[in-house]
């Protein structure tokens, strides 16, 4: 009414039907109440053969068994367009590494009825808290992510795929203090929830689909089923942040670290290096020459899988891992021999040795390679090397002025010894 106030007016906005997605456990039940509402109301009905024998469709409505994704989305978006109600069955959560994002990705609306995730599930058996694990998949996609994320984290669920289940990520994880879950079918009458080892699951056959738990010892409840006696690496994360950048910073001063005669790469260094290596979960980092093992450590606490190889054995480096409550692997003996059985990695940090480690670092192909060099006369036959090898190669000289106090509250500058920083890419 012009000029007047609209009162008790009801405005309705009508919607398109939203795609119902049911989540299913693995018994072949979908316990929210509203599920078998929503498939007695549904005009169609998209699941795995096995969820639709499970649940009660009605006789004569349409569905579709899930293979190729591309034709169930188009016959989805068909039935919303018609206003027909429809249905998608998937296991779990399908908000978990399942279908919802990708019926969100092709512009359909959902409504989703979840059921315990597998993930919650296996934790639940294995009778462990999982606040700060960290939910991984390798199914569908390379598995070396997954792997990685294993190897950096003390606690990780993966969602597994044939080919890349317990017995393949077991055989990468030989070498890492692990203790691992494997939980096949879930919910049946064929459940088996088996603690075992990475080199005990590397050998067997497992069901799929399983999931797996990699626990390191120090993510372990006190008194629970595995051994005490493998070494912790320190608390679990309490921010929620499983695999976020550390709270408390990187490029940390030396005094973070315990050193012998000054052999720690200087801060400086170090926040150009870590930037360059690009550590990240999902990456295996080499640290060769670690000596304190302070470039690796600030890896670890950027979520990378790292392994440390140092010849001394007296090196601090797991001392230093522990008291920053990372897991590196320490591998002690002299480069280049010791580097031939290690997995394969992503990036190289190369701290120590001549050109016959770098060549051997490089004969290994990881997408980059970060050398730092005090001698200026080992810098061109460094930079030929990589170039030769395939890699564009880039590099610095860092000279610092650190600030230092004088008699009388004067400061000055004290220079730090310029160290040249060269970094090799792959194309």
């Amino acid at each position: 009414m012009p000029g007047g106030r609209l009162l008790g007016a009801v405005v309705r906005v009508t919607a398109p039907p939203a795609v119902t997605v049911v989540g299913v456990d693995a018994a072949g039940r979908p316990p929210h109440p509203d599920a078998h509402a929503a498939l007695a109301g549904a005009r169609l009905v998209v699941g795995a053969a096995r969820h639709l024998a499970a649940l009660p469709v009605l006789p004569g409505c349409p569905t579709i068994v899930l293979g190729p994704l591309a034709p169930a989305l188009d016959r989805l978006a068909a039935a919303v367009e018609a206003g027909a109600p429809a249905v998608v069955l998937a296991s779990g959560d399908p908000g978990l590494f399942g279908i919802v994002r990708r019926l969100r990705v092709a512009g359909l609306p959902v409504r989703v009825l979840p059921a315990v995730s597998s993930v919650a599930a296996a934790f639940a058996r294995a009778g462990l808290d999982w606040d700060g694990a960290a939910v991984v998949t390798a199914h569908g996609r390379d598995p070396g992510p997954a792997l990685n994320a294993c190897r950096a984290l003390p606690a990780v669920a993966v969602l597994t795929a044939p080919g890349a289940g317990a017995t393949e990520i077991g055989a990468g994880l030989t070498g890492w203090p692990r203790h691992l879950v494997v939980a096949e079918h879930l919910g049946t009458d064929a459940e088996r929830v088996t603690w075992t080892t990475p080199e005990q699951a590397a050998t067997r056959a497992w069901a799929d689909p399983h999931v797996l738990l990699s626990l390191a010892p120090g993510a372990l409840p006190a008194g629970g089923p595995a051994p005490s006696a493998l070494p912790g690496v320190g608390p679990m994360r309490t921010d929620n942040q499983p695999a976020a950048a550390p709270a408390g910073g990187w490029a940390l001063p030396e005094s973070a670290y315990h050193h012998r005669d000054s052999m720690i790469t200087k801060v400086e260094v170090r926040a150009l290096a870590v930037a360059r290596l690009r550590p990240r979960l999902g990456r295996l980092v080499w640290d060769v020459g670690a000596g304190s093992g302070s470039v690796g450590i600030e890896c670890a606490l950027l979520g990378a899988a790292v392994i440390a190889v140092e010849r001394d054995p007296d090196a601090p480096v797991a001392a230093n891992a522990a008291r920053h409550g990372v897991h590196v692997r320490v591998v002690t003996g002299p480069a280049p021999a010791v580097l031939r059985d290690l997995p394969d990695p992503d990036a190289v940090f190369v701290g120590g040795g001549g050109t016959d480690v770098l060549a051997a670092v490089a004969a290994r192909r990881p997408g980059r390679v970060v050398v730092t060099l005090a001698a200026l006369d080992r810098v061109a036959p460094a930079v030929h090397l990589l170039r030769d090898a395939g890699y564009t190669v880039d590099g610095s000289q860092l000279s610092a002025a650190r600030l230092a106090d004088l008699p009388g509250g004067s400061v000055r500058l004290a220079a730090t010894n310029p160290v040249v920083v060269l970094t090799g890419e792959s194309p």
